[in-house]
């Protein structure tokens, strides 16, 4: 049940993006068609993910017994993102050209999407074990995927829509992403 009550919480209660405000530069950067959404959803979730395995392992087994941890964490940290990234990069570039020339400039920064590392940060002040610390990561990359790909059907429709002029733009986009954020946090009486 703690694994359901984990699971549950980083999707819809915590959620990173709408509850806890980490990722908002690619939240607001790709969520302009599904398509996009969807593949930057499915590289978070890939970094997201083995960034929690690869950085629960090197804290574990390095930085901690060496004395380590306050100094290097961060930084060890972003390498290991940094590199995951790269690694995405690469294949998307070759298997998924169009993708990868649609995600633009918001792929390389996944690097730097606090979500990533706040992941793996708070599983590190938790004091989660490795397959907690999997879970906790896999299950918070679905809900940003969640946020993500939600906000971008509402774009979508929204573009079809005529707003008033003032709001047209940057500022309709903000306003949704406020109302469905409220709409989340309607999620947090549901896990204690």
């Amino acid at each position: 049940m703690e694994y359901v009550i984990l699971f549950v919480s980083a999707i819809l209660v915590n959620n990173f993006v709408l509850s806890r405000f980490l990722g908002i530069c690619p939240f607001l950067g790709v969520s302009k068609r599904m398509s996009t959404a969807l593949g930057m959803s499915g590289a978070v979730m890939f970094v997201m993910t083995i960034a929690a395995a690869v950085t629960w392992l090197i804290q574990t087994f390095l930085l901690v017994p060496l004395g380590l941890d306050g100094f290097l964490q961060t930084l060890s940290f972003i390498l290991v993102i940094a590199s995951l990234v790269q690694l995405i990069d690469i294949v998307m570039k070759r298997f998924a050209p169009p993708l990868h020339a649609a995600l633009g400039i918001y792929l390389p920064l996944i690097t730097t999407n606090c979500a990533v590392l706040g992941a793996a940060v708070i599983n590190m002040k938790s004091g989660h074990g490795f397959f907690k610390s999997v879970l906790f990561a896999f299950a918070a990359a679905i809900g940003f995927a969640l946020a993500l790909l939600i906000f971008a059907g509402l774009r979508e429709r929204i573009e079809r829509a005529d707003p008033p002029r003032c709001f047209k733009g940057v500022a309709i986009s903000l306003i949704t992403a406020g109302l469905l954020s409220l709409a989340f946090m309607g999620f947090s009486g549901l896990v204690k």
